[in-house]
């Protein structure tokens, strides 16, 4: 039987009667190696390897199957490994969803897909129960096209959250600057990519790579290694091996120069800084534990360099972090945080200067110590899962390591100096080399990045873009666009014949497999009334109302006046079209050049309602329509299908994304009546 050992941290023992000077840390005893437990490891005569973890302590047994496919470009199919497992989950050839669902929740089970793994968990009474259910899942899958129709949509609704989220977007242009677009690490899933997916690349991919030949099989739990290959035999034994093809991975050529990359986002108060880079650091490398350290003094926690400073002393922020680490690809060097718009240079300097610092200096002996034992205590923590052993034993064979690398790995970080520590960020820490990556207001921003590197501007996925603070065109002012707006919906006499508009509208909150609706009815009278009722599930009814210089809510039969500080955001969205004087509404319009919206050109007016509340509105250049609305922190309206009511064209359709929505909600409006009476109770509180 092989036995996998780790190091504990040593107790310390102090004498009762000795002087103890407890202004000081004690020093941490040698540590010592002791058992926490045993693993087998067996292969079936198709390949398949199987790695055995006992433990009796809980009645439970999980079932991991994991296929090393690697790295895999979709290219044009981008998304399609994220909508898989949810496809293939979907039924069997002798079960449905609905019946799999049924017999899984019976059990108080799990099970699992994904599209480089298989994994059921049950009471140990159940295990064989349910290994024959995820047998049955991975031999006999039904790939309804139904429900990939269904994930596709879910996944699009989730594409367009992140083309509102910055953290999203600078995730997805760090991805494409670090590797490009046709890297398996840099590719980006739009609706495009998701809708070229059909039912036969879904099968494609499941007969591809789902073989036995490069799949691990971890079983962990309350069963006997005899037992467990018994049954791996029986469920896995006569699973037919077969050739796969892996992709050979591209390690990306490194970062020549430092470069500034910016994506607008018109509305942002606050920058997203993400400081980039891929490296090479494989897993087991002579390095890795030294740059573990490195991470945790840098900024792998609140405590860390890049923390303290940027937050606790010069206040800029609520988190300053990195990340680095080993890959048995290609690893990502990260530092960021999120900061105010007007100190988004300054906190560059900052971050810039604790990378050199980090270089250039030894960490104090308190910072390694409490480096250190922060690693320690995390180590410790993982050994409180049952699957530590067993995903252990699973990294040593992915990752060809050592067999007594986890049980060694206290005595490597132990042995880290600050010398090591230096070594590894002269090695892995690159200022001079990186992709400064920021998503936030350009207007404000840029012209103070630029002393930083060469300056590109990207959009929400990746594309370069035009200079958005160079895009005004000249002779085109905010009056010209609204006039052709107001013209567009059909003309100023048919529109200020317009005194009441009442609104219904249904809309669809996708939660991931599970859809709420959302009836709403909107209520307008001239000059400034306005009210937004909406049906909340499990809550009841919300009112949102404006009514002649004062906003309310009311829910659950409590009515709230609203600070005044809110009540201009109403009458901006209450006003009947309000487009044909902001400026007697006391609203600032200014003119900030054309925008790509959807791949079409748009003019950008920002609204300025009040000193703290700007609106930025995006009007079609060929249409008038008005096509989107960036509210900052409020989230994002996307306006289409206009249609004409009693002469005047209404958007039926507003999709609303961002600000405290978890996902976007898309609203199909039923029902719009024009110039009927409505009573003024509906705008009371």
């Amino acid at each position: 039987m092989k036995k996998l050992y780790i190091i504990a941290l040593a107790l310390i023992t102090i004498n009762g009667f000795a002087q103890v000077d407890r202004t000081k840390l004690p020093a941490p005893a040698p540590a010592k190696e002791i058992q926490i437990g045993d693993y087998e490891k067996f292969t079936l005569k198709n390949g398949l390897q199987v790695i055995v973890a006992e433990n009796d302590k809980l009645p439970t047994v999980a079932w991991t199957l994991t296929f090393d496919q690697g790295p895999i470009t979709e290219g044009e199919k981008s998304g399609l490994a994220g909508m898989f497992g949810q496809v293939m989950r979907a039924g069997t050839t002798s079960k449905n969803k609905e019946q799999l669902d049924e017999e899984i929740d019976f059990m108080g089970a799990s099970l699992n897909v994904g599209a480089s793994s298989i994994s059921a968990f049950s009471l140990s009474k159940y295990s064989e129960d349910v290994l024959k259910l995820m047998s049955d899942v991975l031999f006999n899958p039904l790939f309804p096209q139904s429900e990939l129709d269904k994930v596709k949509k879910q996944t699009i609704t989730g594409l367009a959250t992140s083309k509102d989220d910055p953290n999203a977007i600078s995730g997805t242009v760090s991805a494409v600057v670090n590797y490009g677009k046709d890297h398996a690490f840099g590719e980006i899933t739009t609706e495009e990519t998701v809708n070229n997916v059909s039912l036969e690349d879904i099968k494609a991919h499941y007969t591809k790579f789902f073989k036995p030949n490069i799949a691990y099989l971890v079983i962990v739990g309350d069963i006997k290694k005899k037992d467990a290959q018994k049954l791996a035999e029986k469920y896995f034994g006569n699973w037919k091996s077969g050739t796969v093809n892996k992709e050979t991975f591209q390690q990306p050529a490194p970062v020549e120069k430092t470069t500034v990359n910016i994506v607008d986002k018109p509305s942002a108060v606050q920058s997203v800084i993400n400081i980039t880079y891929p490296y090479d650091n494989k897993p087991g490398s002579k390095d890795a534990t030294a740059v573990s350290v490195l991470n945790q003094v840098l900024g792998g926690s609140g405590s860390a360099r890049l923390f303290t400073n940027l937050r606790e002393d010069k206040g800029y922020t609520y988190g300053a972090y990195s990340s680095m680490g080993s890959s048995r690809y290609s690893a990502t060097f990260s530092a960021n945080a999120s900061v105010r718009n007007e100190v988004t240079d300054s906190a560059m300097v900052e971050f810039l200067s604790e990378l050199n610092r980090i270089r250039e200096d030894l960490v104090s002996q308190e910072e390694l110590d409490l480096a250190k034992n922060s690693l320690r205590g995390s180590f410790a923590r993982s050994l409180e899962n049952r699957g530590t052993v067993a995903q252990f034993a699973l990294n040593t064979e992915l990752n060809k390591l050592p067999a007594d690398y986890y049980a060694t790995y206290l005595k490597r970080l132990d042995a880290i100096t600050a010398e090591d520590v230096r070594n590894a960020a002269k090695k892995y820490i690159k200022p001079d080399m990186a992709n400064i990556v920021v998503v936030g207001k350009a207007e404000e921003i840029a012209p103070k990045l630029a002393k930083f590197g060469p300056v590109t501007y990207y959009d929400v996925e990746g594309n370069e873009t035009a200079d958005p603070t160079k895009a005004v065109v000249s002779d085109v002012t905010p009056e010209q666009i609204l006039a052709k707006y107001i013209e567009a919906v059909g003309g100023k006499t048919a529109v200020e014949s317009i005194k009441t508009m009442v609104s219904v509208s249904e809309g669809t909150l996708n939660m991931g497999p599970q859809s709420i609706k959302l009836p709403r009815t909107v209520y307008q009278k001239a000059p400034d009334f306005y009210a937004d009722i909406q049906d909340i599930p499990m809550q009841g009814q919300m009112v949102q109302a404006y009514n002649s210089g004062e906003a309310f809510m009311k829910m659950g039969g409590q009515s709230q006046v609203l600070p005044a500080t809110i009540a201009p955001l109403f009458k901006y969205q209450g006003v009947l079209f309000k487009e044909r004087f902001y400026k007697d509404l006391g609203f600032e319009t200014i003119y900030k050049g054309l925008s790509k919206i959807d791949g079409k050109d748009a003019h950008r007016i920002d609204v300025k309602v009040t000193d703290q509340i700007t609106m930025s509105e995006f009007y079609d250049v060929a249409t008038g329509f008005k096509v989107k609305i960036d509210m900052g922190a409020q989230g994002v309206m996307v306006l289409g299908d206009y249609r004409e009511v009693n002469g005047v064209k209404i958007p039926f359709s507003l999709t609303q994304s961002g600000g405290q929505l978890p996902a976007p909600v898309n609203y199909i409006t039923s029902d719009v009546k024009v110039n009927i009476d409505i009573d003024d109770k509906v705008f009371d509180k």
